[in-house]
């Protein structure tokens, strides 16, 4: 049986029904991760032997006639940067390469109580810092679609593995399009929830206001699975919220769609906004009420978050002082030798360079002219989006401004931070948002972002389906 090809529900009900174990589940995906990941990398770890051992547990439940949940079984990936206990955490970082966690972030133990089975965990930009994983300490991973191409990222490990049919979902992280960007490269479906909706306990953090955990899946149906196990309120996160999502069931007719115009731009590539573009009709013929909208702010949104950023990640990365844990160089007489070596030489370039930025952003004389600024702004773009919300119920948008892009095309810092142009607005508001795949351009994959107000990822999942039906 072609596993890779099963959703979450459909693995569940073959569980059920006994027309497959679920050592037989786990071990398929073993084989095809030690076959398929030799040509893309996703993986930086697995975790055979704890998997093998879950999947008999559930094996025991259902011969037991005993009720499981829909994610009982369900073999999953998790990005580098979210603790299990026991496993190594790297963040494709040589300063953590040998670091094992000490305990499980709550989005971990959630699916864990549910009966999810871990597989491993998947490459990343390093601290989730990047758009390519070109940027991880230890390999670049690949595009399944175009072995030629980046996945995206910083999720491009978890991407990849749920693309390339090595999981059946995965966990990632999104800052300023760390999920969505990645899904929109692999085509697959990649989730951001609104802050908060996800505790990040466990989580390590870039930029603290910004992190969230989401799933990939190869559908908007078992997004939404995953995110009802993982969300939810947690006493060791004060930034999380107790919510509960809506049912699908919406009609068409009564969606009002708002499509930005600051979003069709130059340097959109034709193909990517052919498909979007179409899509947006299929909506509108299947009864959406579709209107162009204006949110004003948006050429600022991508200075802003880089700074932003950049500063919460310069004050998150100070604890890797090469002392407490993970790598440290003692060449040298002085304390201080040991904080410049262990960081000079454990932090790679990207990172180094953004902590130097945020450094300088925080510095007496200049927060007020950066920090300062680009939070007003955040505050602007935050209102942008209130504004057009009290018009439509949702907002579309190209995911990325182009499909992926081969690896090493992207030298230029610069050019790399551009990749983030449409995503990091929902992040610095907040908002829910998700990558849908809508077709392909020169065989490569399209998607299409759709945001929603705060707590309405049932409303961007539902509408992301209709297009899943009609693609």
């Amino acid at each position: 049986m072609d596993f890779d090809k099963l959703t979450i529900e459909d693995i569940h009900k073959g569980l059920i029904k006994k027309e497959f174990s679920d050592t037989e589940l786990v071990e398929f995906f073993i084989a095809k991760i030690e076959r398929t990941d030799k040509r893309i990398s996703a993986f930086l770890e697995t975790t055979k032997e704890k998997a093998l051992e879950k999947a008999k547990e559930i094996d025991n439940l259902i011969s037991r006639n005993q009720r499981i949940s829909v994610l009982a079984g369900v073999p999953f990936a998790v990005k580098d940067n979210i603790l299990i206990e026991g496993i190594k955490t790297t963040c494709a970082s040589k300063i953590l390469a040998d670091y094992v966690a000490p305990y499980s972030a709550t989005s971990i133990k959630k699916l864990e109580e549910k009966g999810a089975v871990v597989l491993g965990k998947t490459n990343l930009d390093e601290f989730a810092m990047g758009s390519s994983t070109e940027n991880s300490a230890f390999f670049v991973t690949k595009n399944p679609c175009d072995l030629e191409r980046v996945p995206g990222g910083s999720s491009g490990g978890s991407a990849a593995a749920v693309a390339g049919g090595m999981s059946v979902f995965a966990l990632g992280s999104d800052t300023g399009g760390s999920i969505r960007q990645p899904a929109s490269f692999c085509g697959v479906v990649g989730l951001k929830p609104t802050y908060g909706a996800v505790s990040r306990y466990g989580l390590v953090a870039f930029a603290s206001s910004l992190d969230q955990i989401g799933p990939l899946t190869k559908t908007t149906k078992d997004a939404k699975i995953v995110l009802e196990a993982i969300s939810g309120r947690d006493a060791d996160d004060s930034t999380s919220i107790g919510v509960r999502f809506k049912e699908f069931g919406l009609n068409p007719s009564s969606i009002k769609i708002g499509v930005p115009k600051e979003y069709f731009i130059e340097g959109l590539e034709g193909g990517v906004e052919k498909k979007v573009r179409e899509a947006i009709r299929t909506l509108e013929k299947m009864g959406a009420e579709v209107k162009e909208i204006s949110l004003p702010h948006t050429k600022y949104a991508l200075a802003s978050y880089y700074l932003i950023a950049t500063a919460e990640a310069s004050a998150n990365l100070a604890r890797y002082d090469g002392i407490k844990y993970g790598f440290s160089d003692r060449d040298g007489e002085e304390l201080l030798d040991v904080y410049f070596n262990s960081r000079s030489n454990g932090f790679g370039q990207e990172v180094k360079r953004r902590i130097m930025i945020g450094t300088y952003v925080l510095s007496a004389g200049y927060y007020d002219a950066y920090y300062l600024k680009a939070s007003k702004v955040r505050t602007l773009i935050k209102e942008d989006f209130n504004k057009v919300f009290k018009e439509v119920d949702v907002v579309i948008t190209p995911t990325t401004s182009t499909t992926a892009f081969k690896i090493g095309e992207k030298k230029d810092p610069l050019s790399m931070y551009l990749s983030d142009i449409f995503t990091v607005s929902a992040n610095l508001a907040g908002l829910p948002a998700v990558s849908v795949p809508v077709g392909s351009s020169n065989n490569l994959p399209v998607g299409l972002q759709i945001i929603g107000k705060p707590f309405e990822e049932s409303t961007i999942l539902e509408i992301g389906g209709w297009l899943e039906k009609n693609n």
